[in-house]
Parts: structure tokens; C-alpha cells; sequence
């Protein structure tokens, strides 16, 4: 009993403790709490006259002449009101200052807000560019957004840390992160700031290099990425198709050679010089990351591209339990195409090549809508040709055509664009959507 009597007085300090803090100088809200407090005082003594006056009672005591009289419950009424408005809408924008971007108003930022809060749940499963920007469009849309990512990057920045230190491949993560932050400005272009040769960090990137830290300073992968992602301040989440080292293979038709041959290393592949037969990941049975299928099988929607799709796309899906999961969810599956093909990837692929690579490693998979490009009026870069539709894949699944490519790079996905058709598309199947 004496325990218990000691923990709640401990308790009972360190709420008092916490309440104190509020009156802390230099906060700026002190004021606009006394304002309101006064006001409220003016109410109860409005509320206390009112009931005397309808009881036929008289306030004898009052310090001033006008008594029990209709001219001062008017004027309490009228002070309550004003104090009590002023001080909170005061007090509140007190509280709200840090979060407002300049120029904009406190309730539009809070309407926004709450309405992605309440956003469709959408997972996306790739890796590369083509995921990052798939990200930054849906944020505009939903905070309830997971992205599930390929480790079998095995190039560049990540490639030398994944040798050097035994850790997962963070570059694709680190976009993903960085796609999805509230603030794409200089805290991104910090994290996604790539040092140069002669700085001696053999041309890692920031973000790269910090997640990298965090994963030896706590211990796991997965946290090193939840971490980051509360330095961005991301609304969403980023997670691992799986925690284990796996590589990707390919089997390649060499046109130098003449022969079949395996390619092992994601950044190898594009590079063989021939047509790829096969992709699996070795090993072949690595344990999905837990989250990951949870998400999916919680999912509103899920999306899979746009990206590469031997190196990006189906490493997740080749993970055992991610189409388990995908094909168990009630969720709506959209497939993303990509604009144009990909040097080495995917030279002289139409969409129905995409999808008939996805159902060759995966026979079991179905989309319930494919979404393509329509708009090949813009010139691509020599050597990179437009991913074209045809009339046989319309007759097994439902088509979308939109214009999606982004003017600047029109072998990309123009994100906002891309975002609107999807978000379109769900509301037409689920119902109206959340938009800000």
C-alpha cells in the first residue's frame, strides 16, 4: 500500500511537472492562456446572473451599479466571446507556427492534413526511380503509404557498402525515404547529396552513409531505415522485401557468344549485351520481411512499377510469401507499365512483353487494371524507344491510357500526372477519395 501511495505521488509530480512547463518563458502562450481564462471566467459569472435572474433573484454585492441587469449580461456575454475566440485562435496559431509552411493558413494546412490521415492504404512494391516517383505523387493523397523495396541492388554507392560492411543495399530505400519526406527541400537535398571522389568516401551519398551508421549504432537494418525516416519527418513507410542478403541471377541469351549463360549481380545484368530469358534470386527461399506482408495483406490498393522490371519489380515478387500475400489481400492490384524501355532490360518491350514476363515467373498473379502511356509525341534520347500498347493484352485485362510522361524526361513518369490517373481509378472502384 505505502508502494503504491509513493508511485502516485511520483506520478502526480511529474504531471504537475509537465503542466508547468506551459508557463516556461519565452513560449509565447501564457498570455493567450490567461486571455482565455479570463474569458471563461466572464461565461461563468454570465451563466451565474442568468440563473439568479430567472430565479428572481438580486446580486446585491456587486461592485458596480449596473447589478443583476440585462446591459451586463450582455456586456459579459460579448467579453466572454471575444476573450475567450481571440485567445484560443491565438494560442493556437502559437502551437501551429512550426508546422506552417509560410503562406499558407493554419486551416488548410489542418484540412489537408487530417484528410490524408484518413487516405487509402497503399502499398507499392519496386525499387529504383520509378518507385520514388510513384511515392512522391501518392503523398499528395494518402499518409498511409508503404513502400516495399528490393535489397538485391548490388551497384554504385550501395554496392560498396553492402561489400565493405555486410549491410542491405540502402539506395533504393534512401529514395524511397527521401520521395516520401514532408519536405523535399534542403533536408532531402542533404540526404540525397553525393560526395564527390577526392572527398575520400569513394562517392557515397549522404543518406547512404547515415543509414549505414545508424544501422551499426542500433543494431538493425530495419531501424536504421525507421530512424531516417523520422530525420525526414516521411509520412508513410518505407520496408525491406526481406531482411536477408540475396543476390539476383539472370539467365541471358549472349549475342556475342551464341550460348546461354547466368549473370549473377543486379547491376550486371543490363550490361551482358543480350536477351533476358529468366531472373530468380539466390538464395532461393529467403524469409519475407514480416511487416512487408502484413501491409499487403492490409492494403486498400496495391501498385506494382513503374520501375525495372527484371531488377526492380521482380526481385520483391520472386521473395517466397509477397505474392503469397498479394494474391490473399482483397486489395486492387494495379500494374504501372513503363514509359520507355530500358537499355539492356527491356529493349523493344511493349506492354504485354511486361506482363507476360510477370506471369512467366509468376503464373498465379493477376492485375485488376494495367495503366500505359498514350503520349509519344515528345523526342526521347537516342537509343530508347516508347513502351507501346496493343490490342492483345486489352482482351485479357482492363487497359488504362493516359498521357503520363513528364516533359523534361520523357522516358519517366510525370508524378503528378501518374498519381491523379491512380487515385482516379481507385475512386472509381472504392468510392470518393480524401484528395487535398
Amino acid at each position: 500500500m505505502g508502494e503504491f501511495s509513493t508511485n502516485l505521488k511520483q506520478e502526480s509530480r511529474i504531471t504537475l511537472s509537465k503542466i508547468l512547463r506551459w508557463l516556461k518563458p519565452g513560449i509565447n502562450i501564457k498570455r493567450w492562456l490567461l486571455m482565455m481564462l479570463v474569458g471563461l471566467l466572464c461565461f461563468s459569472f454570465f451563466l451565474s446572473l442568468q440563473i439568479d435572474a430567472k430565479n428572481g433573484q438580486e446580486v446585491a454585492n456587486l461592485p458596480f451599479s449596473l447589478a443583476n441587469t440585462l446591459s451586463l449580461r450582455i456586456l459579459l456575454i460579448i467579453c466572454g466571446i471575444i476573450l475567450t475566440g481571440y485567445g484560443f485562435y491565438r494560442f493556437y496559431r502559437s502551437l501551429m507556427r512550426p508546422f506552417i509552411r509560410p503562406g499558407t493558413e493554419v486551416l488548410d494546412t489542418l484540412s489537408a492534413y487530417q484528410k490524408k490521415e484518413r487516405g487509402p492504404h497503399i502499398v507499392t512494391l519496386g525499387g529504383g526511380n520509378g518507385l520514388a516517383t510513384l511515392l512522391r505523387g501518392l503523398k499528395q493523397y494518402s499518409h498511409n503509404l508503404t513502400a516495399v523495396v528490393t535489397v538485391a541492388d548490388d551497384g554504385g554507392s550501395s554496392g560498396q557498402l553492402r561489400q565493405s560492411l555486410g549491410i542491405l543495399p540502402p539506395g533504393d530505400i534512401r529514395n524511397c525515404l527521401t520521395a516520401l519526406s514532408s519536405d523535399e527541400e534542403l533536408l532531402t537535398q542533404v540526404f540525397q547529396y553525393r560526395f564527390g571522389d577526392r572527398a575520400g568516401v569513394n562517392g557515397h551519398s549522404l543518406g547512404n552513409l547515415l543509414i549505414s551508421a545508424l544501422t551499426d549504432i542500433t543494431g538493425s537494418f530495419e531501424e536504421a531505415v525507421a530512424e531516417s525516416g523520422r530525420v525526414l519527418a516521411i509520412r508513410g513507410t518505407v520496408l525491406p522485401s526481406t531482411l536477408h542478403d540475396v543476390n539476383l541471377v539472370a539467365e541471358v541469351e549472349s549475342k556475342e557468344k551464341q550460348e546461354i549463360i547466368n549473370i549473377t549481380g543486379e547491376s550486371n545484368i543490363p550490361l551482358a549485351g543480350g536477351k533476358i530469358r529468366r531472373v530468380w534470386i539466390e538464395p532461393s527461399n529467403p524469409v519475407p520481411y514480416p511487416p512487408a506482408v502484413q501491409a499487403i495483406l492490409g492494403a486498400s490498393l496495391i501498385i506494382l512499377g513503374p520501375g525495372s522490371l527484371y531488377t526492380s519489380i521482380l526481385p520483391n515478387l520472386l521473395v517466397p510469401g509477397i505474392v503469397e500475400a498479394i494474391n490473399s489481400s482483397k486489395a486492387l492490384k494495379f500494374f504501372v507499365c513503363n514509359v520507355a524501355n530500358e537499355r539492356g532490360e527491356t529493349d523493344g518491350y511493349r506492354c504485354i512483353d511486361h506482363i507476360r514476363v510477370i506471369e512467366q515467373h509468376l503464373n498465379d498473379i493477376h492485375f485488376d487494371v494495367i495503366i500505359c502511356n498514350n503520349n509519344f509525341e515528345l523526342k526521347l534520347p537516342a537509343g530508347v524507344e516508347w513502351v507501346t500498347p496493343d490490342a492483345q493484352l486489352e482482351e485479357q485485362y482492363s487497359i488504362y491510357y493516359a498521357s503520363l510522361v513528364d516533359k523534361e524526361y520523357p522516358w519517366r513518369h510525370d508524378y503528378q500526372k501518374l498519381a491523379e490517373v491512380i487515385t482516379d481509378l481507385l475512386e472509381e472502384r472504392t468510392g470518393p477519395l480524401n484528395k487535398s
